[in-house]
Order: structure tokens, then sequence, then C-alpha cells
């Protein structure tokens, strides 16, 4: 089940510079469409996307046609250990979701496809015509024998490689998510607006939700309130992402050890920080300096 919040930071991510773009020249270099999906989409996929699938287009006008491509949809986000998962339809067109995660938790998929990974031919399309005879489809034969002949026809090792790209992307959009989850501020309260000023101005120090509360002069129950309706995160959650965020800043100089990081921060025990740190990111400080460019 997806929350509010994550609901709409998927929705502020699809509306980003860096995915529109990425979605522009993906598509045009592969001719291939390309979605951003919330975590629970009961849609056939791609529909009204530049590139999409002609063949696929004609079935989604049928129920029968578009329950079975439902179920494609089902069965794609079953990723495991956040990976990538490629499904085949019965017309023998694949599809590819990859996992976006804020940190260790998935929030929605990047998902491409509609995509031949062998030529089509005309005894394949017989037996999906007979399918969908079966199905009790009414549909032009001669005008889905055409789209489907027009499909994109990729190699699997090219298609594999497209994926691997789309997963580098998908990790790109978590850190992006991250970001916006710290500093998002449109239409919050001047309350909560002068709160996250006054963390980040502290935010090395050991404060608490009291003491924030009492430097804006508002009881404690109200702020906490007021602070979870906006941000959609705890102060708690809040300020461990603000840290994080510093965290990471830090870990591009190779000469701070990650115990001085930690205290750095704000962080007053190594193994607090380290948790923290897999929770917010999905990986450990050291597994994160390690990915950096060098």
């Amino acid at each position: 089940m997806q929350n509010n919040s994550e609901g709409r930071l998927l929705e502020q991510l699809s509306r980003s510079k860096i995915f529109q773009d990425y979605e522009k020249a993906f598509s045009e270099a592969t001719r291939l469409p390309l979605s951003l999906r919330p975590l629970e989409f009961w849609n056939v996929a791609h529909r009204g996307k530049k590139n999409e699938n002609p063949f696929c287009a004609l079935l989604a006008q049928s129920s029968k046609s578009c329950a079975a491509c439902l179920e494609v949809q089902e069965k794609i986000t079953h990723c495991v250990d956040g990976k990538a998962r490629t499904v085949t339809c019965f017309a023998g067109l694949s599809d590819t979701a990859v996992p976006v995660a804020l940190g260790e938790k998935v929030i929605g998929y990047l998902q491409t496809g509609q995509v031949a990974l062998s030529s089509p031919n005309r005894p394949r399309f017989q037996r999906i015509s007979r399918q969908l005879v079966e199905w009790g489809m009414k549909i032009d034969l001669g005008e889905l024998e055409e789209a489907y002949f027009q499909s994109c026809v990729l190699a699997p090792e090219q298609y594999q490689a497209m994926v691997r790209l789309l997963e580098i992307f998908a990790q790109h959009l978590g850190a992006v998510s991250n970001q916006i989850a710290v500093q998002e501020t449109h239409s919050e309260p001047p309350i909560v607006h002068r709160a996250k000023e006054f963390i980040e101005a502290h935010k090395s120090d050991p404060i608490s939700l009291g003491e924030v509360a009492h430097a804006l002069n508002v009881s404690t129950f109200y702020f906490c309130k007021l602070f979870k309706k906006a941000t959609g995160l705890s102060f708690t959650d809040y300020l461990a992402r603000v840290r994080i965020e510093k965290a990471k800043n830090l870990l591009l100089n190779p000469n701070l050890r990650i115990s001085e990081i930690a205290y750095e921060v704000g962080f007053q025990s190594l193994t607090h920080f380290n948790r923290v740190f897999r929770r917010i990111v999905g990986k450990s400080p050291s597994a994160f300096r390690d990915s950096l460019p060098r």
C-alpha cells in the first residue's frame, strides 16, 4: 500500500526536469516508451505515451486482452532485491519494471517494453489470433496483424543493456527523491519553514523535538502534528535525512573517516549512524563511498 506522501513524492519526480529530460532522450534513442508508475497501478502501461506499441494500443481496446495486460502489470512488480524484472505477455512482447527506492523502500517503478526480443512471424501471429478469438475479442485482424509487425524488435543483449541504463537512472531518481523529501517547502506553514531553518542551523547539535518546539514558541504536540502533516515525515525522520544529506557530501572527502563524519553530522553513535544511513540511502556509508566516481 502506498501512502499519500510517497504518492506526492512520485508525482514530483515525474514532473522533475531530470526525469522529463531522461524520458525524452530514452524514447528518442530506443524508440520505446518509458513510464514512471506508482506501486499500485491498475491501468494498461504506456497508454498515450510516445512510442507506444500500436499492437498493444489496439489490444487495450478490449477488456479481455486488457485483463491479460493488467496481469503482466501485476507480475512485473514482483522484483527481488531491488533488481529489474522482465515479464513476457501472451503475445510474446516483453515489459520491464525497475524499482525506484527512497532508501530501502520502493516508491515506484521505471517501466519500459512492449518490445519483441525475436522477430515477429506469421505462425506466432496466428497463435495470437486464435487466443483472441477464444476470448471473444472483436477486432480487425488485418489491422492488428499490420500493427503486430510494426513492433519494435531488439536483440536480448541490447535490451538488457538498456535495462541496465534504467537501473542506473533509478538510483539517480532515488537520490533526487531524498533531496525532495528534505528540501520541499511548497505550501507549507510558516512555522514549518522556520522549523526547517532551525534544524538546518543546528543539525550537527543533539537537538530534540521539544527544543525545536520551544524555539518556535509552540507546544510539542502541536508542532509534531503540524510538521508531520506538512512534510509527510516525522521530526526524527526529517532530522535524520538532513544529517544524512550532509554526511553524503562529507563522504566525498576520502581523508575523513566514517566515524568522524558520523559525529560531525550529529550522531552520537557510529552504529546508529550506519543503521540510519542504510535505511535512507539503501547502502552502508562505506558502500556509498566506494560507489562514488573517482
